[in-house]
């Protein structure tokens, strides 16, 4: 029997956790489901666009994301593969939830960026590059829809290196594109990926000897055949060399081409990539860096989400778990309250399928059943009282006073706001002496969930009436004087009682700060 050690040792490293990055409408779901497909998680991939199916993604479970065709919350997705235990985050690709993919990849070890080969690198997957690149993160890259005509592969490569400011490494070439797209040839491997059958439904892989092999001219025919040797050649003069250390640190991106829709690549690119990713790393806390070998158990709170189980009005604390070895029913230290707790109803994911675990080990995602006893970023040990880093938060830019309908609603209306801001997509603010309630988001179309999902998850009907404001600031080393801000701005506080300052445009800001120059504000809480 290998001891303790030895046994989360073993398991971490075959541990993969990533997510997945993208503009919205690039194929993300799709890839998400391809992979899950492969392995053997799901037997028939929903379609997201088939919005009135009885079908519908696998990672997109709540109501209105269905309706809507689109990610609003982050799913988390486990499968094995080949000896292999895979955690997919699958992010919101919609840009009005960016905060919570931004907490999302807190709990990443690495990200898979998708690229519409016709789009090339668009505004949304640069933020969430950015957020990665900051991270030290490594990157691998899934350029989509090559089963549609797209720009040249060097074209969106010299993109990589010129908007996201990363080298990168073709692991395959196409060999055409759209409708003359006949296959993929693998670098590394030498061998070719055939794209065949008249729906294009049929994948071949045949060994070559390199990419003049005679074979690919039969396949490719005499035109194409010279345009890929060509590419080929110049890539191996002049392109990057693959280099495993610059991957590690974020500074090289492997490059795959496929197309999910059609399976096309996507086994190749799985396979690679779980050779090629990191095993779960260590984490920055209070008491240094914290390795996953550590055999004390610890992780933290990066997700809370309300209602996954419309049946049971449940809320569920997405963990990452850091390091050591979980077991159910086992006791840890909540350390913000200083309580000792006991985790009896551990669960894991296939997004709204759930699973009792009555163990996990570093890398792993578990929900615990949160009663309202915690917080986004709030770290769980097993004994001791680390803490580890502190989640990012975002200042809100679209501003909104909230009124219940009914006033009869009041207590679901408390119950629903309460559980809902704590997710994280929504903050709330007060009034400083009309105690009036003024919501913040980054996208309006949080403002629209927030709506639906009161009205139909706790049955209280809002109004919202949108604020000009569009500035929110922290107020500390002063003791902020609401009178100070009447013209342009008003003072509110968060929730947890902090004075923020509510601007409407830049010259308001601008023109505080100079009224007060010893006062400090802040773009996120203290």
């Amino acid at each position: 029997m290998p001891n303790l050690a030895q046994e989360i040792l073993e398991e971490t490293n075959r541990r993969r956790t990533f997510a997945i990055i993208s503009h919205p409408d690039a194929g993300k779901t799709t890839l998400t489901e391809k992979l899950l497909l492969f392995g053997g998680a799901i037997r028939l991939a929903g379609t997201v666009k088939g919005r009135k199916a009885n079908r519908h993604a696998t990672s997109d479970w709540m109501e209105i994301e269905k309706q809507r065709g689109i990610s609003v919350t982050s799913s988390v997705l486990q499968f094995e593969y080949k000896g292999y235990k895979v955690n997919i985050l699958d992010t919101p690709g919609h840009q009005d939830f960016s905060e919570d993919t931004y907490r999302t990849l807190t709990a990443a070890d690495c990200a898979v960026m998708l690229i519409d080969a016709a789009k090339g690198v668009e505004v949304q997957t640069k933020k969430l590059f950015q957020v990665c690149s900051k991270r030290g993160i490594p990157i691998f890259t899934f350029i989509n829809k090559l089963d549609r005509d797209g720009r040249d592969p060097f074209d969106l490569l010299e993109e990589l290196e010129k908007v996201l400011g990363i080298r990168s490494y073709p692991m395959n070439w196409p060999i055409g594109m759209g409708r003359s797209l006949c296959g993929i040839y693998d670098r590394r491997k030498q061998q070719v990926e055939l794209y065949q059958g008249a729906d294009h439904s049929k994948i071949v892989v045949e060994k070559v000897q390199g990419y003049e092999d005679e074979k690919i001219k039969q396949i490719a025919g005499e035109h194409l055949f010279e345009q890929v040797r060509e590419e080929l050649e110049l890539l191996e003069v002049a392109g990057d060399s693959f280099d495993l250390e610059k991957i590690a640190n974020g500074q090289l991106t492997p490059v795959f081409f496929g197309s999910a829709i059609n399976n096309f690549g996507v086994q190749t690119f799985l396979e690679n990539f779980l050779q090629l990713a990191p095993p779960p790393a260590p984490r920055h806390s209070s008491e240094g860096m914290v390795e996953p070998s550590w055999e004390t158990f610890s992780g933290y709170v990066f997700k809370i989400q309300a209602n996954m189980n419309p049946a049971h009005r449940d809320r569920l604390a997405f963990v990452r778990i850091v390091s050591g070895k979980f077991t159910r029913n086992m006791t840890v230290r909540h350390v913000r309250q200083g309580k000792d707790i006991k985790l009896s109803q551990p669960q894991q994911f296939l997004a709204q399928e759930r699973d009792i675990t009555e163990v996990a080990y570093p890398g792993d995602i578990i929900g615990l059943f949160d009663p309202g006893i915690f917080r986004i970023g709030d770290t769980l040990v097993e004994k001791g009282s680390l803490v580890y880093d502190e989640l990012p938060t975002f200042s809100p830019e679209i501003f909104a006073k909230l009124t219940v309908k009914n006033a009869l609603k009041h207590k679901q209306f408390q119950k629903g706001l309460d559980q809902l801001t704590e997710e994280g997509t929504v903050q709330v603010f007060r009034t400083i002496g009309f105690e009036d309630i003024i919501l913040g988001v980054v996208g309006q179309l949080q403002f629209e969930v927030f709506e639906y999902r009161m009205k139909h998850e706790y049955q209280v009907e809002l109004e919202l009436q949108r604020l000009p404001y569009q500035f929110a600031r922290w107020i500390t080393g002063i003791d902020a004087d609401p009178n100070k801000f009447r013209v342009n701005s008003t003072l509110v506080t968060d929730k947890n009682g902090n004075k923020v300052a509510l601007f409407e445009n830049e010259y308001a800001l601008r023109s505080a700060m100079e009224k007060m120059p010893e006062a400090n504000f802040l773009d996120t809480a203290p």
